[in-house]
């Protein structure tokens, strides 16, 4: 009799949303973003697409959940420690090391954000220290988010290819400039905001209230 292409060994697989998810980060480590389908997350996990929807509603729900993920996983090793500026550009190494060992999904953290709610339950540990130094939240969210978002367009540099074209391995030369081009312009951002910030906070302290004077 054979066996369903459903079962391997003989037992039915079991099915998590978080093995789910995984197997979808192996097919888009694999094989790129356009075989992660339902289908081929299926076929990953030897079930059939039918059997996935009970754990994600669609393909849409799929990418938002392998963003996560991948987001998730680049904060594994992070420690928010030391002063912001520190603390930020740790953020910014881990998170190019998940990008760069997951060369497929950069074009797909880049076009589909992180969710709001879990990306700040992460990222509490990093703004805390902004808070410490005294930066408002608003002012850490912007600095946040514009190094998320260069570490991002960066690693679309050194990753990204046209549609179609094949998939080269760089070299080490390259792989080195892009180092040096990383760590050139994250520390002039880091720089920046540190030195606007620090301006700020002596500019609110030179024009705070003055004390009313008597007539």
């Amino acid at each position: 009799m054979k066996q369903s292409s459903s079962r391997r060994g003989g037992r039915p697989a079991l099915l998590t949303p978080e093995r789910v998810v995984v197997a979808a980060v192996e097919v888009l480590d694999a094989e790129g973003l356009d075989a992660l389908t339902m289908r081929g997350v299926g076929a990953r996990l030897g079930v059939a697409a039918m059997s996935l929807y009970r754990h994600v509603p669609n393909r849409d729900a799929l990418l938002a959940a392998v963003v996560d993920h991948l987001f998730a996983e680049s904060l594994v090793e992070f420690l928010p420690s030391g002063s912001w500026p520190q603390a930020l550009t740790r953020f910014a190494e881990s998170y190019r090391r998940t990008l760069l060992a997951h060369p497929h999904a950069v074009p797909l953290l880049a076009t589909h954000p992180v969710d709001v709610d879990g990306g700040l339950s992460l990222l509490a540990g990093l703004l805390e220290r902004f808070s410490a130094a005294g930066v408002e939240r608003a002012d850490a969210l912007t600095v946040v988010q514009s190094v998320g978002v260069y570490v991002l367009g960066h690693a679309l540099a050194q990753v990204g290819r046209p549609p179609g074209a094949p998939e080269l391995e760089p070299s080490p030369e390259a792989a080195a400039y892009y180092d040096r081009w990383f760590e050139a312009g994250l520390h002039a951002m880091v720089s920046g905001f540190e030195r606007d910030l620090g301006q700020a906070e002596r500019g609110d302290r030179t024009n705070g209230p003055k004390a009313e004077q008597s007539d």
